[in-house]
């Protein structure tokens, strides 16, 4: 009760007054760390069950994965992957989903194709997940495919597919297919559009420069303005520049959802990317006296079956002289190489060489120096942050990826990036 109300101090509490613990107890601890996002916890509780004899059934399985998914602990995975084949969890359906759904989150979509293909059997849940996978890592036409081969199946999709596959439609700029989808969800599945469909819509229609198809398409929504739908509008207006749409979109959800630190970054930035500071400054101004807290970007990285954290301008790391002697290190190389700073998304008004410092000091930045100085040459990074990756940081990552010769793969809010050999799987579409 305490876990699915989400006060894990008190359930904590209580689990540590019992005078046992069966694999029932075990299963509430990990899936309440789980749901508020405490997957490092939730993998600390696992292991702590395991010392202690008790073993796992299918649930326990289902939440572990569901962690490490969550926090990209992709060797935990493997290693949990393992325990499931030697207990014979592996022809479990929801197993199986959770092992779909981990290998795709951790940037493994091969593996997590690989678990799909073996699975005895699938239902809708199992086309999901490897669909969302596909739609992550920016693979359009295979989810388009693999959409294919569900219907073959009999496999009648529900709302949550066409979520998938409009999202990986749009994450590959694959507009016309996206429409085609759209329209047979409606025509031939007979699934009324719902918020998250229209905007799946606005982003594949924004993200091709659409705009104003895209707004059309927000106010057909029927029922109260979706603030999501607005807030991916204003993210196509960013990137394409349209500073008119941009400010009069953002009055719109402003107006609806006040409180979200987000749109006034947006907003912001829109503003930075035309070079007009004062109007920066105004939003700032704005946001300061609406009380509202900006988000702390935050990322991590799983380094010898340990995850690190970091913020922007982090120094609390034990290795941080380490990782600051390897970040000059790596300003320099990139540098020579025509490696130049964006700094116009620096929000605050300080001197350009404050400005390239606090982007040499990025969350990404710190944990791929952190990467890079405890791992072999030539070993694979992966990082989850949880905002959207910024301009610079993907600039300087796909400069990294050549220089060091290594393949880093990100997962920020919204997909996958795969950086190798200097270029981003996304091809800068994201």
């Amino acid at each position: 009760m305490y876990a699915k109300c989400g006060s894990m101090e008190d359930a904590q509490r209580v689990f540590n007054k019992m005078p046992s613990h069966d694999v029932v107890g075990w299963n509430s601890m990990i899936l309440g760390h789980v749901k508020c996002g405490q997957g490092q916890k939730a993998l600390e509780l696992f292991q702590q069950k395991n010392k202690e004899g008790v073993q796992p059934d299918s649930i326990t399985f289902v939440g572990v994965l569901n962690a490490c998914a969550s926090i990209v602990a992709l060797e935990e995975g493997r290693c949990v992957h393992q325990q499931i084949i030697e207990s014979g969890c592996d022809s479990n359906v929801f197993v199986g989903n959770s092992l779909v759904d981990m290998y795709a989150k951790c940037g493994i979509m091969e593996d997590s194709q690989t678990v799909f293909n073996k699975m005895p059997s699938h239902d809708v849940i199992s086309w999901n997940a490897i669909l969302g996978g596909c739609a992550m890592h920016g693979h359009g036409n295979e989810a388009l495919k693999l959409f294919e081969q569900m219907c073959e199946e009999g496999v009648k999709p529900d709302d949550i597919t066409f979520v998938c596959l409009l999202s990986a439609c749009s994450h590959a700029g694959l507009v016309d297919e996206g429409m085609s989808c759209y329209a047979s969800m409606i025509t031939v599945y007979m699934i009324s559009p719902k918020s998250e469909h229209y905007s799946c819509m606005v982003d594949l229609l924004g993200r091709a420069g659409k705009l104003h198809e895209a707004e059309n398409m927000i106010k057909v929504m029927p029922g109260k303005p979706y603030v999501p739908a607005w807030r991916a509008l204003l993210g196509a207006c960013k990137i394409h520049g349209n500073l008119e749409m941009g400010e009069r979109v953002a009055k719109q959800f402003l107006e609806l959802e006040p409180e979200n630190a987000v749109d006034y970054v947006l907003l912001s930035n829109i503003y930075a990317a035309a070079g007009n500071r004062h109007l920066c400054e105004n939003v700032e101004q704005k946001r300061q006296e609406r009380g509202v807290e900006n988000q702390t970007g935050c990322t991590w990285i799983e380094v010898k079956n340990e995850v690190h954290s970091f913020i922007a301008g982090d120094q609390d790391h034990p290795q941080m002289m380490e990782i600051h002697t390897e970040l000059h290190r790596l300003s320099g190389l990139m540098h020579d190489v025509g490696y130049v700073p964006d700094t116009k998304f620096v929000l605050h008004n300080e001197e350009e060489e404050e400005k390239v410092f606090q982007l040499c000091h990025h969350s990404v930045k710190l944990a791929i120096a952190l990467g890079l100085i405890n791992t072999a040459p030539g070993t694979p990074l992966r990082i989850i942050k949880n905002l959207r990756i910024c301009e610079d940081c993907h600039t300087s990552t796909k400069f990294i990826s050549k220089i060091v010769g290594r393949a880093i793969m990100v997962r920020d809010v919204n997909r996958f990036h795969h950086f190798e050999h200097g270029v981003c799987s996304c091809m800068d579409y994201w």
